[in-house]
């Protein structure tokens, strides 16, 4: 009995050892609720992942009144025929923006040094510590530090999923860009319908540190990683990837190697980048000009007569723009559109036609519904720019390449939201001077 048991042990040890890091050795029904598991996983790290930085946008106009203690209904009273804060929206936006523009910038030439668990755990720490500091604060100095908080989060995590995705097949993007998409519609709606119910800025942040919590269990828990993914031990120098460990779910062709971004070049990541000019410029223009609405136009475009308030204005203006970009992120699997550029151009003449309006005060004769009407269809376009850019990427790139070229890309739309939130800041200073 016992070395008939014995014999069955070994030969289940043996048909491990050949199945090793090769997923299409397993059975099928394991390789399916694995696959699962893991673009739900991804679906919610995009979630959680961008959370917190949107509902920090959605929080802008509440943010810039701390000091006044007037979040929830009262307007802003000033002699400019604008209803302004005194300090635009847009130095919420570099304040959520910069810090990740930092890291995106510099981290594809070292992050690969730093294990993924590593960089979540931060990713963690810094999203709760977030909300905590915004919703303690009792000045706008204070409430700016935490949300240069969110930035960190957020950028180290985009950078840090995106560069993941290697590690599986590459379905998993599409889940990553509708689970950041869902995080747009779910942030702003679940910040809009907390103070809606009666609780204030402060109280709704707190609940959010939800999101914390559901980040560390998608990560650590529901996600199966392949066991040559770097997750809590160092690399012991440049090239201590073993091209044996190179075989986890990689690509469509599971049998496939790949390379570590570690072993890539200087110049060889320099031609990577130029390759990727024709996807990550048009991208930049997209978030330029989308963010300049958001940041600098939406605070100026007000319904005086209505019974909603203008903080009130603009959540609604926030929480539909990212219910078009939800939607437009999610459609890949659809419509697939090669040609960012055209989107770009849609999205400038959306921000020219909205500044044009803005100056000449005739946005109010479109009505709300006009206006926000508008406002999806420039969600949808910059949705679609993301999820298209990175699926092209994906699909495109090689093998050895894809990790280096998904973390480097993202830079494009963290660099125009960054130039849209300098500009957006003397604009909104010259209209609300006029009076």
């Amino acid at each position: 009995m016992h070395s008939g048991c014995q014999i069955q042990m070994d030969h289940l040890h043996l048909a491990w050892e050949e199945i090793g890091d090769d997923p299409s050795a397993l059975p099928p029904q394991t390789q399916d609720r694995s696959h699962w598991r893991n673009l739900s996983a991804f679906w919610l790290l995009g979630l959680c992942n961008n959370f917190a930085y949107v509902v920090m946008l959605s929080a802008a106009h509440d943010i810039l009144r701390t000091e006044t203690n007037q979040t929830s209904t009262h307007n802003v009273t000033n002699s400019s025929k604008y209803d302004c804060n005194q300090i635009s929206t847009a130095a919420v936006l570099l304040a959520d923006i910069l810090p990740t523009l930092v890291i995106k910038f510099t981290a594809p030439f070292y992050i690969h040094q730093i294990p993924y668990n590593y960089r979540v755990s931060l990713c963690i720490l810094t999203a709760a510590a977030s909300f905590l500091v915004v919703s303690f604060s009792t000045n706008i100095a204070l409430s700016l530090l935490g949300v240069v908080f969110a930035s960190v989060s957020s950028g180290l995590g985009e950078i840090t999923f995106l560069s993941l995705t290697a590690f599986f097949y590459s379905d998993v993007v599409s889940c990553w860009s509708s689970g950041t998409g869902g995080a747009g519609i779910l942030g702003s709606l679940s910040y809009l319908g907390l103070t809606a119910a009666g609780l204030s800025p402060q109280n709704s942040l707190l609940i959010m540190l939800l999101i914390p919590a559901l980040l560390l269990i998608s990560y650590f828990i529901l996600l199966l990683p392949p066991s040559s993914l770097p997750r809590w031990k160092f690399p012991d120098g440049p090239s201590a990837t073993r091209m044996s460990d190179q075989r986890p779910l990689l690509q469509d062709s599971p049998l496939g190697l790949t390379e570590s971004g570690s072993h890539l070049t200087l110049s060889r990541k320099w031609k990577i980048i130029k390759s990727l000019l024709k996807y990550m410029l048009p991208l930049c223009i997209v978030y330029f000009a989308e963010y300049f609405i958001n940041q600098g136009l939406f605070e100026l475009i007000y319904f005086p007569n209505i019974k909603m308030s203008h903080s009130e204005q603009y959540r609604w203006y926030q929480m539909l723009y990212q219910a078009g970009v939800f939607v437009s992120r999610s459609s890949v699997r659809c419509i697939t559109i090669r040609h960012i550029w055209v989107l770009s151009c849609l999205q400038c003449g959306i921000a020219t036609f909205l500044l044009v309006g803005v100056s000449y005060l005739f946005l109010p004769s479109l009505t709300l519904p006009g206006i926000f009407l508008i406002i999806i269809f420039e969600g949808l376009l910059g949705g679609a720019a993301y999820v298209n850019t990175f699926n092209n990427i994906a699909v495109e790139s090689k093998p050895e390449e894809k990790e280096f070229a998904m973390g480097v890309a993202c830079v494009s739309d963290t660099f125009g939201i960054s130039l849209s939130g300098a500009i957006a800041i003397p604009v909104h200073n010259y209209f609300c001077g006029l009076s």
